[in-house]
């Protein structure tokens, strides 16, 4: 009887985190949890542009941390806010701890924009509620293919664009969109 009540509890528990998403307005409604374990609300990023972008150590794309770091710097007082969000969800280019991540991306790209603890993006079993929102909002071919994913969303919250992780942190075209969400 103990089993049925704890599985019932889980099975309420995950609907109403996948209600969570659906309920969603902006992306202010979400709380992450950042790199080092403590409670990151989006709501804080109110009233600025931020550039949501999953992250790997171990990738082919992972010199774009220096241009996320390029745009951070060039960007932050203008109201862009970088997030790094560090997933395993690709080659396992990421089987590090937070702890490992955090220090690799300081020791080699001087990163310090935000960044979350590892999460799951790319659809499957345990998705990051975010990430299941920002598909439903822009469409399922939104979602992350690859490390180095980018979300652009606007000071309002709602989404802007997405970027294959082809498009590199510097390129116009991604420089244009956050010029664009930052008026």
């Amino acid at each position: 009887m103990r089993l049925k009540s704890i599985m019932a509890a889980a099975v309420i528990l995950m609907g109403s985190a996948g209600a969570h998403a659906a309920s969603a307005t902006s992306a202010h409604d979400f709380t992450l949890t950042s790199i080092e374990f403590t409670e990151m609300p989006m709501a804080q990023y109110d009233g600025k542009a931020v550039l949501l972008v999953n992250t790997a150590s171990y990738c082919g794309y992972t010199p774009q941390y220096e241009g996320l770091q390029a745009l951070w710097e060039e960007y932050r007082e203008k109201g862009l806010v970088v997030v790094g969000v560090p997933a395993n969800d690709f080659g396992d280019q990421e089987p590090g701890s937070e702890r490992n991540i955090k220090n690799f991306c300081k020791v080699n790209f001087q990163v310090d924009f935000p960044m979350t603890k590892k999460m799951v993006v790319n659809g499957g079993e345990g998705n990051a509620e975010i990430y299941d929102w920002l598909a439903s909002e822009l469409g399922e071919d939104s979602r992350p293919k690859w490390n180095f994913h980018k979300y652009l969303i606007g000071k309002d919250g709602k989404p802007v664009a997405y970027f294959t992780s082809k498009v590199e942190p510097q390129s116009s075209e991604l420089k244009a969109a956050i010029d664009q969400a930052l008026q």
